[in-house]
């Protein structure tokens, strides 16, 4: 055999090898979604009954893609869309953007990690929310601390935002996220970062988490912007220079019981130079009585401490009580009862459009939902 003739068998072999490499990278993009809806009934609402239909009470409705494409050496590239509306109404959610709840796209490796670039959750939300109430299972989103001070309910998500997440060593995972203001000349402005950890060995897992937002809804084009920053109807957070938000705790499981505990702590320094700060103190327990029956307790003690506002310190007691019934794999019904208590003059259940007229609140949720 010549040298020409070796020389052509080897580039045949390269070309071959180099085709046969990228038949083997593969790509997918996964349409999923969730629609729930039911009907709530609050006993107070300004002094009032409520018989309301509601949607989004387990899960927020929403559709998404999902994409994927393999590089093949342990790298690939994964990009997710995902929008949140209402089922009651068919409008868009948060804000009206037709990807509100997450916009991002994402390099990552095995070994090195995962960069990921768009709108995202931040590290108390990726982390904390594997122990709140909801987040345990079989509870309503009317279940979470009070104006959702901790944002563990994902109130507003962070635009612009870089995050990076290593691999998991030894149960071990961690994530750094940093978010652009996009502001010439004011690159402190609307910004925002977060660091968060996990650890998951067997039945345990423990979580803690930090964030921080410097002057928040002072635009559109943020990180955390003005159009879908604590639209919670409440005046008592409105005017922040500057949000910290961290926590801690840990879940156990015992065969079909899951106990879990979480502390979160949440600081609003305001432009006014008044302040607000709340403790959360979390304890929840989820039981799976058969495959298809699934009951949740859960109960939170807030403390809200304030200075130079016009709102008055106050502490919270709220119990919930949550059941699940699956009729599928993708879909169940669902029971929830949600009462708080205050120590001031009206309670005001998470995710309730208006506060009772005196210290107490209770709510009834129930409905189905469906995931595909």
């Amino acid at each position: 055999m010549t040298h020409k003739q070796i020389l052509r068998t080897a580039i045949a072999f390269a070309v071959a090898g180099l085709a046969a490499q990228a038949a083997q990278a593969q790509s997918s993009v996964t349409l999923y979604g969730i629609v729930d809806a039911g009907f709530t009934f609050t006993n107070n609402q300004k002094g009032e009954k409520a018989y309301q239909a509601t949607q989004g009470n387990v899960q927020g409705s929403r559709w998404g893609l999902l994409g994927t494409e393999d590089l093949g050496g342990g790298n690939k590239v994964m990009f997710k869309l995902e929008n949140g509306f209402s089922l009651e109404t068919g409008a868009l959610g948060q804000g009206g953007r037709i990807f509100g709840r997450s916009a991002w796209v994402a390099l990552s490796n095995s070994k090195a990690g995962t960069i990921t670039l768009g709108r995202q959750y931040n590290s108390v939300q990726d982390y904390l929310s594997n122990l709140q109430i909801n987040g345990v299972g079989a509870m309503s989103q009317y279940g979470n601390a009070i104006y959702d001070n901790d944002d563990i309910n994902n109130t507003y998500r962070t635009n612009n935002a870089v995050k990076y997440t290593t691999p998991t060593y030894a149960g071990f995972t961690a994530n750094a996220m940093y978010a652009f203001s996009n502001a010439a000349g004011d690159f402190a402005n609307n910004r925002a970062w977060s660091v968060g950890a996990d650890y998951v060995n067997g039945p345990v897992r423990l979580d803690a988490a930090y964030s921080l937002v410097n002057q928040p809804a002072t635009s559109t084009a943020g990180a955390a912007p003005s159009d879908n920053y604590y639209n919670t109807g409440s005046s008592i957070i409105s005017g922040v220079k500057r949000n910290q938000v961290w926590g801690a705790g840990g879940a156990y499981v015992f065969g079909p019981a899951t106990v879990a505990l979480l502390y979160t702590n949440s600081q609003f320094q305001l432009l006014t130079g008044g302040s607000l700060r709340f403790a959360n103190y979390e304890a929840s327990l989820k039981y799976q009585f058969t495959p298809a029956t699934l009951l949740a307790l859960g109960y939170i003690y807030t403390t809200q401490n304030t200075s130079g506002t016009t709102a008055t310190n106050a502490h919270y007691n709220q119990l919930s009580l949550g059941g699940e019934y699956f009729l599928s794999k993708t879909t169940d019904l669902y029971l929830n009862g949600i009462y708080q208590r205050s120590s001031g003059s009206k309670a005001w259940v998470e995710g309730i459009s208006n506060p009772s007229s005196n210290n107490g609140q209770f709510v009834t949720v129930a409905g189905i939902r469906h995931k595909f």
